[in-house]
């Protein structure tokens, strides 16, 4: 109640105590600014290499398995892509309710409360995880029923089947980086990650070339991997210091949790599903066009790419989050504004070098994904259309919403930039005009949209009310 009283009377300031407050902002905006770029990259900076891990045990995997062949890297890279829009990108949606409860629990101080939201989080994702796997056994027969190509369809349907131990240990994995991102302790992300990266590198070439596993190996390669990161973030909590204040037993707290949970999880969940799918929704979509071999892997490597870039603004969106969501439960809202406006500057610099890069490197590009000589011209055409500029704004916009605990907001957001404005434009350059690269440049304009709504929303926003609502949620 105190911390209410104080921000209402904050909000009743006469007019000359507003204009004083203001005149004392510009003066040290500077300051403000750059101690919080300090605070933000000291976040963002360790979960882009986290976030970068992750992804690339995906994006080495596929690059290996292309080696085998086209119906190798088409077939694969279709399985990677259904199992991001139906399993990996609903456990990443639900765990992102996280980013609300543990972020302002620790801002507030009460720091037991992290570790029991981590284990309701993780009890609810093994539960989800069952009705999944029963689509990945499925998976085949339902792609040959949609009319996609039978022998593409048959083996993405089978290495699904040989991913379903990856499903569960992301489930556990997943809440884990949550608990340690919400308090700003990246350190043990960053060995995790970096220790299973280097353990998947050689585990996946020889289970694919040296075991007789094929491609199938590198799926197998991928839950060895992700259940590796796991153990090593469990005996982090287990026996390091830095979570000693953090650390609770299980309790039946745990359960009465779960309804709190899901309220924020089914949201997140589909606010960042919305936009995967419609990205992977683009894959089965060049599946329908001619020469579905070739148009599957040049949009797969094209979405393998975003995907890996894409940590970057993910990583600028957790720092945003994790910003946001502490300074509104400590009751305040100047510090979140700031760090939102830093978290723009950011995500605009970063995203025109990168896509630069990429222009630059267009013609060595496609070299590191494939052998065959039509994939590589095909990605070189591609290659100025792989802009990250709206991506890296929207990133970190989400990363705030998420902070915020705008789930539901953000959900509306992708619907109708992405399903209502950015599939359509995609299907009537691709299918009707025939326009090559048409797909990709449809999605891109719904991104675009995805973006500009976001930062209405942001820029609308009462930061006094939110503090107040936070403070209330919490107590």
């Amino acid at each position: 109640m105190e911390d209410r009283r104080l921000l209402i009377k904050r909000n009743n300031h006469d007019d000359n105590d507003i204009d004083m407050n203001k005149e004392v902002l510009r003066t040290i905006t500077g300051v403000v600014f750059w101690r919080e770029v300090k605070k933000l990259a000291y976040i963002a900076g360790p979960m882009v290499a986290v976030t970068l891990s992750v992804y690339l045990l995906q994006i080495a995997s596929v690059m290996i398995v292309g080696h085998l062949g086209q119906l190798a890297l088409s077939s694969t890279s279709f399985a990677f892509s259904l199992a991001t829009v139906t399993g990996f990108s609903v456990m990443q949606g639900l765990a992102s309710a996280l980013e609300t409860l543990c972020g302002k629990a620790f801002g507030a101080g009460q720091y037991q409360k992290l570790i029991i939201q981590s284990y309701t989080a993780i009890l609810c994702l093994i539960i989800v995880c069952f009705p999944l796997s029963v689509l990945w056994i499925n998976m085949g027969y339902i792609l040959s029923s949609l009319g996609q190509d039978p022998i593409i369809s048959r083996e993405a349907g089978k290495f699904l089947i040989w991913l379903i131990p990856s499903l569960f240990a992301y489930a556990i994995l997943q809440p884990l980086v949550r608990y340690f991102q919400m308090q700003s302790y990246n350190f043990p992300l960053l060995i995790s990650t970096g220790i299973t990266f280097c353990v998947h590198l050689p585990l996946c070439w020889a289970l694919v070339f040296k075991s007789g596993l094929h491609n199938i190996g590198a799926a197998v390669a991928i839950g060895i991997s992700t259940w590796i990161n796991v153990l090593i973030l469990g005996v982090f909590i287990r026996y390091s210091i830095i979570c000693a204040k953090t650390r609770a037993p299980f309790t039946m707290e745990i359960f009465k949790g779960i309804n709190e949970f899901f309220l924020f999880a089914i949201p997140s969940a589909f606010m960042i599903c919305l936009e995967w799918w419609s990205f992977e929704l683009l894959v089965l979509f060049s599946g329908l066009l001619p020469n579905p071999q070739l148009e599957t892997s040049v949009l797969a490597i094209c979405l393998n790419t975003i995907a890996a870039l894409y940590a970057i603004p993910y990583g600028l969106g957790a720092g945003a989050s994790t910003r946001v969501s502490n300074e509104l439960g400590a009751g305040n809202p100047q510090g979140a504004r700031v760090a939102v406006f830093v978290v723009v500057i950011m995500a605009l610099s970063g995203a025109t070098i990168i896509s630069g890069t990429i222009f630059v490197c267009r013609n060595v590009y496609g070299y590191t994904f494939s052998n065959e000589k039509e994939v590589i011209v095909y990605v070189t055409d591609m290659a100025p259309l792989i802009t990250i500029i709206m991506d890296n704004l929207q990133g970190g916009l989400s990363g705030i919403a998420r902070g915020f605990g705008w789930q539901h907001l953000g959900a509306y957001v992708n619907l109708a930039a992405f399903y209502l404005f950015g599939i359509r434009i995609a299907a009537a350059l691709g299918f009707w005009l025939q326009l090559r690269g048409g797909l990709w440049i449809g999605i891109q304009a719904g991104a675009a949209l995805q973006t500009i709504l976001l930062f209405i929303i942001t820029v609308c926003t009462n930061w006094e009310m939110q503090a107040i609502m936070a403070r209330e949620r919490l107590h």
